[in-house]
C-alpha cells in the first residue's frame, strides 16, 4: 500500500470527552436528534464550581466542535462532548431541580433535552453507578476532492471513566480507527500499565475494530489515571512506514465518594486550664479522606456531637469546623475542683459535613489553675517559748488549699503582717509546703515583754489567676521565764593599778545584776580564770583584792594587761533551783615600778689572748622605760687589773676587754650592772681564753690537749665496767639454772606428785597476764551478809562549794582543771565519806572438817600418825616424819 495513505492518522471514538482540533475546513453535515431526557442524582445540595454532574449523549454533527448546547440555567454549562459541569457555585432550592438543554438555531433545526438534578443525601459513593454513558463514535471529517489536504495534528484529551461502575463488564470506553482501514486491513493494539503491564488486563482492545474496553471495576484511590499507547499496523506488512504513529490515550478515573474520613488517632488526650478564657484553643483533631483532594468528596467538616458530663452546662467547648481546633466556648465555667475531666465525641464528615462521617473521642483533662487561696485550719494559734532562745521553733501552722496538691498552685508561702516590728520572729514554709514554721530570730526577754501577738498571712508560690481573699490567722506567743545568769556591767572592765600593790589591797568592786527581778536570788562571786593566782574576791560584795604579788613582767601579761575571769552565780532558797552563772572579764593594766635589775644575757664567752677584740655583752631589763637604760657597769675590784668593762655609746651594751695578754684557761668575770635608777645586780660571766688571734677564737688544740691521759683512763674504766657487768650476768644465769635443777629433784617421786608443788612468789606477768580471777578479791564480807559497812554522809551546815563551768576557750582548760581540783579537795560534800570499817572478820567457816579429828594432845607420841598413810601420797611424807616410819628403821 502507499505510505501516503498509511499516514492519514487515527480517528478516535470517545465515550466521555474527546476534543479534536483539526486544521481542515469544516464540512457540512446533517444534524440528528438529541438523546432522551436525563436524571442526575447528587449527594449534596451545595454544588461547587467546575463540579461534573454527568454527560448527555450526542450524535452526528453534535460530536464536532461546531455543536453548541445552551442551558436554561446559566449556572450550568454543557461542553461540546455533552459533559454537564457547574459554572458557578449554587445551592439546589429543592430536592429536584429541572433545566433544559437546547442546540443553536430555530424552528425545526433546534433540538432540546430535559435534565433533572435530584438531591439524594443517601446516594453515597459506596453505591455503585448502575449506568454509564453510551459510547459516542466521533468520525473525523474527510477532505473534499477539490480541497487541498493539510497535515493534521491530533490532540486527544483524557478519557474519563467513573470508579465503582456497577454495570456489565467488559465495557467499551473508546474506539480508535485508522483512515486507511478501507484500503487495507488494520490490526489495533494497546500497551502500557493496565494493558500489558501491571496491573495487567484491566484494559483490552479488539484488534480489528479498535474498541478499547475496561474489564473490571476501577478504584481511583489505587490508580487515579492510566496512560495507554494505541497503535494501528497494516496486517501482513513489515514496513514501519505502513504503521500509524502511536497515539497516547489517557484514561482518568472519576472519583466517587466511597471513602469516609479517618481520624489520625481514635482517642485523643487533651488538657485545658480551668481558668482558660473564651476562645482559648487548647488542641486540634485531624481527619483525612482518601477521596480526590480539593473536591467535596474530601472536604471535611468537624462538629462536637456529645459532651460528657454536660455540666455545669452543655456546649462548654467549640470546634473549628475547618481545622478541627478545640477551644473554650464559655469562660468561667470550668472548675477542676468540681469536674476534673470531660469526654467529647467529635464527628468528621466529608462533602462539607453532609457526606460520609466518622467519629473519635477526646479525653479532656481540666488542669489546675491557681483560683483557690490557701486557708488556715485555725483562726488562732497559741504557743509558748522560753526566753533567750534563738532559732527555736515556736509553732507550726497548717493550711488547706483546694488546688491540686504538690503543685505551685498548692504550695504555700507565709508572711507576718503585724506584731513583728522588732524582728523577733521569722516564718518559713515547711518541707510539706502546706505548713508554716514560726521560729525566734532574736533572744526574747521575759522581763521586757511577756506576750507577742502576730498576724500572719498565707498565699501560693505563683500568682492567683483572679483576685481572691487572702487568708490570715492570729498567733499568740507567751514568753516563759527562765533563770538567767547575772549580768556584769560592763562585761569587760579595765582598771589600772601599780604592780607593787601589796597583798590584800583592794583592786576594784566588780558586781553583776540578776535580770530575774521577780526571783528572790542572791549573787555569789568567784574568781574564774586567774593564771597567776593573783586575785581574790569577796563572795558577797564582789570586792577584788590582791591574793599574791603581781608582776608586770610576768608571762601571764598580754599587751601589758592581765586578764581574769569573774563568775557571778545566783542562789535561791529553793532546793530544786539550778544556779546560773554569769561571766565578766577583768582587765588589770599594771603600772611599772623599778623592781627588776639589769642582767647580762651571755653566760659563757671565748676570747683570744693575742690581739684580743673586746666582747660585746647584751644587757636587758624587764622594766619599762624610765626604769632601764642607760645602764652602768662595775667590775669586781679583784679583776680590774686584768679586765676592763665599760658601756657603749648608747649605754645599752657592755664592752669587755683584757688589759693585757692572759694565759689560756677559764676565767670568771664578776660584774655589777645598774639601771638608771641605781638598781643593780651582780652578774657572773665565764670567759675561756684561747691561744688565738683577734676574732679567730679557735680553741680546738686546747680541748684536744686536755683530753690526753684522763680521757684514755676514762675509756678503759668504761670497758672494765662493761666486762664486770657481763660477768655478773653470767653468774646470775648459772645460779638460776642450779635452782631450777634443785626444784626438779624435789618434785621427783616414785608416785609422781609433781602437781602438788606450789609457787607462791610469782606475782603475774603484769599487763600481759590476762588470766586472773577477780572474784578472789571479793571474798570476805560476801560470805557474811550479817556484817556490813555503811557510808556516812556528813551533815552540812553551809552551801556546797561552786565548781567552775567548762570554759569555751581551749586555752583555759588547764586553769579549769586545777581550780576545780582545789575546790573538790575542800568540798565536804564530795565522797569518800567516813565509813564503818570492819577489821575483825577472819573469813567464813571452812568447807573441810575440823582438825580436832586428829585428837591433838600435848605429846606428839600420843598421836597415831600411821593413819596418814591411808590419806594418799600427799600425807604419806608427813606420816613418815612424825610416825617414825622409814627413819626409825634406819
Amino acid at each position: 500500500m502507499r505510505s501516503g495513505v498509511l499516514t492519514a492518522g487515527f480517528v478516535a471514538l470517545l465515550v466521555q470527552s474527546v476534543c479534536v482540533r483539526c486544521s481542515v475546513e469544516e464540512q457540512e453535515c446533517t444534524p440528528r436528534p438529541l438523546a432522551q431526557d436525563y436524571t442526575f442524582r447528587v449527594t449534596q445540595r451545595n454544588l461547587q464550581k467546575d463540579q461534573v454532574l454527568g454527560k448527555v449523549r450526542v450524535s452526528g454533527c453534535e460530536q464536532g466542535t461546531a455543536l453548541r448546547l445552551n442551558s436554561t440555567d446559566g449556572r450550568l454549562v454543557v461542553e461540546g462532548d455533552g459533559t454537564l459541569r457547574v459554572r458557578n457555585t449554587l445551592r439546589l432550592p429543592s430536592r429536584r431541580h429541572t433545566l433544559s438543554l437546547f442546540t443553536s438555531g430555530s424552528g425545526a433545526d433546534q433540538r432540546s433535552v430535559q435534565i433533572s438534578l435530584q438531591y439524594d443525601p443517601l446516594s453515597h459513593s459506596h453505591k455503585q453507578v448502575d449506568e454509564a454513558p453510551a459510547p459516542v463514535v466521533l468520525q473525523f471529517p474527510h477532505s473534499s476532492t477539490g480541497l487541498h489536504r493539510r497535515k493534521r495534528a491530533w490532540t486527544i484529551p483524557p478519557i474519563s471513566f467513573t470508579e465503582n461502575y456497577r454495570g456489565e463488564y467488559p465495557h467499551r470506553i473508546v474506539q480508535i480507527e485508522s483512515t486507511l482501514q478501507k484500503e487495507a486491513p488494520i490490526r489495533y493494539s494497546i500497551s502500557g500499565p493496565g494493558a500489558d503491564q501491571d496491573p495487567i488486563g484491566i484494559f483490552r482492545i479488539h484488534p480489528s475494530t479498535g474498541w478499547i474496553e475496561v474489564t473490571q471495576t476501577l478504584d481511583r484511590e489505587l490508580i487515579p489515571q492510566y496512560t495507554l499507547v494505541a497503535r494501528a499496523d497494516v496486517v501482513g506488512s513489515s514496513n514501519p512506514a505502513d504503521s500509524e504513529t502511536p497515539v497516547p490515550i489517557i484514561i482518568h478515573v472519576i472519583d466517587q465518594n466511597d471513602n469516609s474520613p479517618i481520624f489520625t488517632q481514635p482517642i485523643y488526650e487533651g488538657w485545658v486550664p480551668e481558668a482558660a478564657t473564651e476562645g482559648f484553643e487548647f488542641m486540634r483533631v485531624t481527619a483525612t479522606d482518601a477521596d480526590e483532594p480539593n473536591t467535596d468528596n474530601s472536604d471535611i467538616r468537624y462538629t462536637i456531637t456529645t459532651q460528657e458530663p454536660a455540666l455545669p452546662q452543655d456546649g462548654l467547648f467549640f470546634i473549628n469546623p475547618v481545622n478541627g481546633g478545640l477551644s473554650v466556648f464559655i469562660k468561667n465555667k470550668l472548675d477542676r475542683e468540681t469536674i476534673s475531666s470531660y469526654k467529647l465525641t467529635i464527628q468528621a464528615a466529608d462533602t462539607r459535613g453532609e457526606g460520609r462521617a466518622t467519629t473519635c473521642t477526646v479525653q479532656l483533662t481540666v488542669t489546675d489553675s491557681n483560683d483557690n487561696a490557701p486557708e488556715f485550719k485555725q483562726n488562732t494559734y497559741t504557743a509558748q517559748v522560753p526566753e533567750n532562745s534563738v532559732d527555736v521553733e515556736v509553732v507550726r501552722v497548717m493550711v488547706g488549699d483546694a488546688d491540686e496538691p504538690h503543685t505551685p498552685n498548692w504550695a504555700t508561702r507565709f508572711s507576718i503582717l503585724r506584731g513583728n516590728e522588732a524582728g523577733f520572729f521569722n516564718i518559713s514554709t515547711g518541707i510539706s509546703k502546706d505548713e508554716g514554721v514560726i521560729k525566734t530570730a532574736k533572744a526574747l526577754d521575759f522581763e521586757q515583754n511577756r506576750k507577742y501577738t502576730l498576724i500572719i498571712a498565707a498565699e501560693n508560690e505563683v500568682p492567683f489567676e483572679a483576685p481572691v481573699i487572702t487568708s490570715t490567722a492570729t498567733v499568740v506567743i507567751d514568753v516563759e521565764d527562765l533563770n538567767e545568769p547575772p549580768v556584769f556591767n560592763p562585761e569587760q572592765k579595765l582598771v589600772v593599778r601599780s604592780e607593787d600593790l601589796a597583798v590584800g589591797s583592794e583592786i576594784v568592786y566588780y558586781t553583776a545584776v540578776d535580770p530575774d527581778v521577780e526571783m528572790n536570788q542572791a549573787i555569789l562571786y568567784r574568781v574564774g580564770q586567774d593564771q597567776g593566782g593573783w586575785l581574790a574576791i569577796d563572795q558577797t560584795s564582789g570586792l577584788i583584792t590582791v591574793k599574791s604579788p603581781m608582776d608586770r613582767e610576768s608571762p601571764f601579761m598580754t599587751n601589758r594587761q592581765y586578764r581574769a575571769t569573774i563568775y557571778a552565780i545566783d542562789q535561791a532558797p529553793d532546793s530544786s533551783h539550778i544556779p546560773a552563772t554569769g561571766t565578766g572579764t577583768l582587765l588589770i593594766e599594771l603600772e611599772d615600778v623599778n623592781d627588776n635589775a639589769p642582767t647580762v644575757q651571755q653566760r659563757e664567752l671565748i676570747m683570744c689572748n693575742q690581739k684580743p677584740v673586746p666582747a660585746l655583752l647584751t644587757v636587758s631589763d624587764p622594766d619599762g622605760p624610765g626604769f632601764s637604760n642607760p645602764f652602768r657597769v662595775e667590775l669586781n675590784s679583784s679583776l680590774r687589773n686584768q679586765w676592763h668593762a665599760k658601756m657603749n655609746d648608747n649605754k645599752t651594751e657592755i664592752l669587755l676587754s683584757m688589759r693585757a695578754a692572759l694565759s689560756k684557761g677559764q676565767y670568771d668575770i664578776i660584774m655589777t650592772v645598774y639601771d638608771n635608777q641605781g638598781l643593780g645586780q651582780v652578774n657572773t660571766l665565764q670567759v675561756e681564753v684561747c691561744d688565738c688571734t683577734g676574732n679567730d677564737k679557735n680553741c680546738k688544740d686546747i680541748r684536744a690537749a686536755e683530753f690526753g691521759l684522763p680521757g684514755i683512763l676514762g675509756i678503759l674504766a668504761g670497758i672494765l665496767f662493761l666486762l664486770l657487768v657481763l660477768l655478773l650476768l653470767l653468774l646470775l644465769v648459772r645460779k638460776r639454772r642450779r635452782s631450777a635443777m634443785k626444784k626438779h629433784i624435789l618434785i621427783e617421786d616414785d608416785e609422781d606428785v609433781r602437781d602438788e608443788l606450789f609457787y607462791y612468789d610469782e606475782e603475774g606477768g603484769g599487763e600481759d597476764d590476762k588470766e586472773f580471777d577477780l572474784s578472789q578479791l571479793h571474798r570476805g564480807l560476801d560470805n557474811r551478809p550479817e556484817v556490813y559497812r555503811d557510808d556516812v554522809a556528813p551533815t552540812l551546815t553551809c552551801a556546797a562549794p561552786l565548781y567552775r563551768p567548762r570554759p569555751t576557750n581551749p586555752d583555759d582548760i588547764g586553769n579549769f582543771i586545777s581550780e576545780n581540783l582545789k575546790t573538790a579537795d575542800n568540798d565536804p560534800t564530795a565522797p569518800p565519806f567516813d565509813s564503818l570499817l570492819v577489821f575483825d572478820y577472819e573469813g567464813g567457816e571452812s568447807i573441810c572438817s575440823s582438825l580436832s579429828s586428829l585428837q591433838s594432845s600435848s605429846s606428839d607420841g600420843d598421836q597415831d600418825y600411821q593413819q596418814l598413810q591411808d590419806w594418799g601420797p600427799r600425807f604419806r611424807k608427813l606420816a613418815d616424819m612424825y610416825g617414825g616410819g622409814e627413819d626409825d628403821e634406819l
